[in-house]
């Protein structure tokens, strides 16, 4: 069925320049690609941009209406900024309306009923014109004819109203009404804020032995949704990285720039200082259509990045520990098998062919087939946003052929306090010697002391120890430590 209107409008129309146009895009609390039933519901996606655009409109003196139908669908009306910048006095805005019921086949039909419309439909093989007052829409049309005759028709062609009527509009429309000092064109800069945009980083991994070291190449992409119910051509792209806070009422942060930019090495986009957070800016336009996606190359390949593998063993998987009370169950912990992690860590400097800060993404990791040359993939973790100097550690899946048990091998309740043995076997079954990082997490009290260790270890913070444990190939190593816990005698 085909839809014919004639649509009229009174309102000034304001039309766009888009020399000033820019969008930016926040990226919200994710780490990776959204699933297709997030991108179906604007609600689920967790993100927004702030909306810049510069109009050029025909103003007159007094009061008078100004439209602007090129909005966003998912808007927000609260942060509507409307201002002319090269004459700030030229009007006073009175009163501000975001009108969104759009016209549609049924709301014509219901706006035209006891009116003359003209239908399209076939009669047989035949295409025929049938004109008449609507009479209903229930299980189709039924027309009332010049002779009183009543039609009936179930399906159409197309219709063909005389007019658009009041209060239907074709687009999301914001419609102001101003009291005007100028009666010139006069440069209008309209921003607002959207929901139904997000971004995030997708970065590639490509992982080599070099004669026996670790050495990676980095490089990544962005990728923008848009489904605000508007698409933007020829617009300046803005990415902020960082979790911003927003209130309930979704007011846009005020935020203040820094002036450090810094070129960000071997790709188009510029990195500069936003307040607490980090953007991202592309110096050509681009184009974002409605109910898109597109990539955009954040980072050009590094090569060169010196990297770590690592084998990690903690098999209670604590990280943090709240001491609340002394645990004297013997039985908590006494003996957990868990899987050792491989893992790959680099430093994210300029000394290591980096210090930019990363934003938040899905992280890929390959590697060289020496064979043949090709690339097989060995894993894949996120990152948080990542500021410069800091350590990126990935966690890419859990060993084959080294494995670890932990064994509670004595345990005795004494006066205030508890001593504790536990015993950590690893086997390594592979042709090469392994370095393994253990991690015991002290959890029974706050107060602890090492009396008895087989391998050296270091303190890593209140409540947890580290172990390096070298394993030779084909072998099993049993690491052995014994932990004496006390607490203050309690009042009676």
């Amino acid at each position: 069925m085909k839809l014919t209107t004639i649509i009229a409008t009174t309102l000034f129309a304001i039309n766009m320049s888009q020399a000033d146009n820019s969008i930016t895009i926040y990226s919200g609390k994710h780490q990776g690609h959204l699933t297709p039933n997030q991108l179906q519901n604007v609600a689920n996606i967790p993100g927004y941009a702030m909306v810049k655009q510069s109009k050029t409109a025909k103003f007159q003196h007094g009061e008078f209406t100004m439209a602007f139908d090129d909005v966003a669908e998912h808007i927000d009306p609260t942060t509507v900024s409307f201002m002319t910048p090269e004459n700030p006095e030229a009007a006073a805005v009175l009163d501000q309306n975001f009108q969104f019921d759009l016209v549609g086949t049924d709301k014509l039909l219901q706006k035209y009923l006891d009116q003359t419309i003209h239908v399209n439909h076939n009669e047989g093989d035949e295409s025929v014109n049938s004109s008449g007052k609507l009479l209903s829409t229930q299980g189709g049309i039924t027309l009332q004819t010049d002779s009183g005759s009543l039609i009936t028709i179930n399906q159409w062609n197309h219709i063909k109203f005389p007019d658009l009527p009041g209060g239907l509009l074709t687009k999301p429309t914001l419609v102001w009404l101003l009291d005007s000092k100028s009666n010139k064109d006069e440069l209008v800069s309209l921003s607002y804020q959207t929901q139904g945009m997000t971004w995030w980083a997708d970065y590639n991994i490509t992982l080599s032995d070099n004669n026996g070291g670790c050495e990676l190449d980095l490089s990544s992409w962005v990728s923008i949704v848009n489904k605000s119910g508007a698409g933007f051509n020829n617009t300046q792209l803005k990415l902020v990285a960082g979790d911003v806070n927003r209130t309930h009422n979704n007011r846009h942060p005020q935020a203040m720039m820094r002036e450090n930019m810094v070129k960000t090495a071997r790709n188009d986009f510029t990195e500069e200082s936003l307040f607490e957070y980090h953007l991202y800016k592309l110096p050509r336009r681009i184009d974002l259509p409605n109910n898109s996606t597109k990539q955009i190359q954040l980072l050009s390949q590094t090569s060169g990045i010196t990297c770590k593998r690592n084998l990690n063993f903690n098999a209670t998987g604590q990280q943090f520990i709240s001491y609340h009370r002394p645990i004297t169950d013997a039985g908590y912990y006494a003996r957990t098998d868990a899987k050792v992690e491989a893992t790959l860590t680099f430093e994210n400097n300029r000394n290591n062919q980096l210090g930019l800060p990363l934003p938040a993404g899905r992280v890929r990791v390959n590697m060289v087939d020496s064979s043949d040359g090709s690339l097989e993939f060995i894993g894949e973790d996120s990152i948080e946003h990542t500021p410069k100097n800091d350590t990126i550690k990935l966690k890419l899946g859990n060993a084959f052929d080294v494995k670890a048990k932990r064994t509670q091998k004595d345990y005795q309740l004494i006066n205030n306090g508890i001593i504790e043995q536990i015993e950590v076997a690893i086997s390594n079954q592979k042709e090469t010697t392994e370095t393994i990082t253990v991690t015991e997490p002290l959890y029974r009290w706050s107060n602890w002391e090492i009396t008895q260790h087989s391998e050296q270890y270091q303190k890593i913070n209140a409540s947890t120890i580290q172990f390096e444990v070298q394993v030779p190939p084909e072998t099993t190593k049993k690491l052995q430590y014994t932990v004496q816990y006390q607490w203050p005698q309690l009042k009676k």
